[in-house]
């Protein structure tokens, strides 16, 4: 399952004139000890944002690895070895703190802490060059590990060059084909809240039937947004983050269909929002749900709301893999706690665009849980 990255001797040699060339042409490069890493495609995924890493460029970044202010995972040393370029050429005595060693080695005794194994990317349990859906429920008990050991590459998932299109979609497809659903589910309920025909519990008794005014209708849409992020927890918790039997195939592959896949490659763009047809599926049954449930004003008024909150939950989500938040905005702390869910915490921070319900139900990160407390 792992071997050591390719020994010095094998790696290619960079000048420190090459590196500054790179560095002055844009790139964004990077060292530990004399081993090279080019990180110029990850700066606007870092999750301490671009300017952290555009200001270490050409630097030796070991002691920001090991912290403060945090000590970098495990997956993220391994994310790191995936930008590995070569070897920095020179007089050691140019930079004696910078022997070639390897950064996998560089982690303190922690008995807390699992020894890092260094992986393979060519042969890392699966064969990259075909699709994933069919290979991953044979893993077994190996699947959990492999799956929450992510990478930096594209991926497939099957055969069909249709099925595989209905598994991927651009970022504006979800506002470009809910938001005009909501408006036109929020117009039509609107209007008939207006007539003062809308009763609650008329089809149980005549005698406590209660009017519902059109005044209620922003109300319903916000119940229907806060709702989301409820559901928004509860989903990602218990559905996507679920333990499948180490013997069940299908069981397995179910999981990596749902959300696995968005572990293992957690920057493929096409993989980061819910494509517009799987997700008509649940959206239908959560519109069937409501209007079973509430009168039909009602209930379709709270599942626009609700279909509002899945949109911004979306985009944000989007946003937090790939934008590059001001450092002391909200979106930034949001990024930050998702990306340490993806590389260290798979268990904790469930919530996407807000930590609400991590704090209710107790499964916040834990420097978060410990800030609070100080």
């Amino acid at each position: 399952m792992a071997s050591a990255p390719p020994p010095a001797a094998a790696a290619a040699r960079f000048s420190p004139a090459d590196v500054q060339r790179r560095l002055a042409a844009g790139a964004c490069w990077v060292r530990c000890g004399a081993r090279l890493y080019d990180l110029s495609d990850f700066v606007r995924q870092h999750p301490g944002g671009e300017q952290l890493l555009r200001a270490r460029a050409g630097q030796d970044v070991r002691a920001d690895l090991d912290g403060p202010p945090h000590r970098h995972s495990d997956n993220a040393r391994r994310w790191l070895e995936q930008y590995y370029v070569g070897e920095l050429q020179g007089d050691p005595q140019d930079f004696p703190e910078n022997k070639a060693v390897d950064p996998l080695d560089t982690q303190e005794s922690d008995p807390m802490q699992p020894k890092l194994k260094a992986m393979d990317w060519d042969k890392d349990l699966v064969n990259w060059q075909k699709p994933l859906v069919w290979q991953v429920g044979h893993l077994g008990e190996k699947y959990d590990e492999w799956v929450h050991q992510p990478v930096t590459r594209p991926i497939r998932l099957f055969y069909s060059d249709f099925a595989e299109s209905l598994s991927k979609a651009v970022w504006y497809s979800v506002p470009a084909i809910w938001l005009p659903i909501i408006m036109y589910l929020s117009w039509s309920y609107y209007q008939t809240l207006a007539q003062g025909n809308v009763q609650l519990f008329a089809s149980f008794t005549a005698e406590y039937a209660v009017a519902v005014p059109k005044a209620v209708f922003p109300g319903l849409l916000v119940l229907g947004a806060l709702s989301w992020t409820l559901m928004e927890y509860l989903i990602h918790r218990f559905l996507f983050h679920m333990e499948p039997p180490s013997g069940s195939y299908y069981l397995i592959t179910l999981h990596f269909i749902l959300h696995g896949q968005h572990h293992k490659a957690p920057f493929d763009q096409s993989r980061l929002v819910f494509p517009p047809v799987p997700a008509s599926f649940g959206i239908a049954f959560f519109y069937v749900s409501l209007q079973l449930l509430l009168p039909e004003a009602v209930g379709g008024t709270v599942f626009a709301g609700g279909l509002l909150g899945y949109v911004i939950y979306d985009m944000i989500h989007y946003y937090l893999h790939f934008g590059s938040p001001n450092k002391h905005s909200r979106l930034y702390n949001l990024k930050a706690r998702h990306v340490k869910h993806h590389f260290a915490h798979q268990k904790l921070g469930f919530g996407i665009s807000n930590d609400f319900w991590d704090s209710f139900f107790h499964t916040q990160i834990p420097e978060e849980s410990q800030a609070k407390t100080q």
